[in-house]
């Protein structure tokens, strides 16, 4: 299968803090990293991401991983986070969005911070790697979608600049946010 075609134009997205492409010798941290975001969001009262604690992963990131589609964040040799960016809508996608407009939008799922770097804004630092520190041929433009009864979560992204595009009948939020133009 074909890598993920991509250019990273920002490699560190805070200081100390730099972006790659997973490999498969990340697939077991990239595993861990999402249990113990589960684990969390559990202890803060959250269904958000139960089924990995049951073991299901709906975004089959060990493929994703394959495809070149998993960006994580190393301090040193710790992963600090990680992020899903795929360039083509799965069937969650487009459920979610409908059949219209996914030529050029890449979809951002899974992002997740080590615990141990919660409080620095990596989130935001993230996300705003994704809108200016990597492109993709031919796409133009973010979308997410998040639980709708998160309002943390909600005010990340609209925090983030992401524009909310309206509710899934499945109750999920959808955000969008166009990247920036190359300077």
């Amino acid at each position: 299968m074909d890598k993920l075609k991509y250019s990273i134009t920002l490699q560190e997205v805070i200081p100390g803090v730099i972006a790659v492409q997973a490999g498969p010798e990340d697939k077991e941290a990239v595993n861990g990293l999402m249990l113990q975001t589960a684990a969390w969001l559990q202890s803060k009262g959250s269904k958000q991401w139960h089924e990995l604690l049951a073991g299901e992963d709906r975004h089959r990131v060990p493929d994703a991983i394959d495809r070149g589609e998993v960006f994580i964040f190393k301090h040193d040799d710790t992963i600090a986070g990680m992020v899903i960016l795929q360039q083509h809508a799965s069937a969650w996608d487009r459920s979610l969005w409908g059949e219209e407009g996914h030529e050029t939008a890449v979809y951002l799922h899974r992002l997740c911070i080590n615990r141990d770097f919660g409080g620095k804004r990596l989130g935001d630092a993230i996300l705003r790697w994704a809108e200016q520190g990597i492109r993709f041929p031919g796409k133009d433009r973010i979308r997410l979608d998040c639980i709708s009864s998160v309002p943390d979560l909600n005010r990340l992204y609209g925090g983030a600049g992401f524009t909310y595009k309206g509710q899934a009948p499945s109750g999920f939020n959808l955000y969008e946010k166009m990247q920036s133009p190359l300077h």
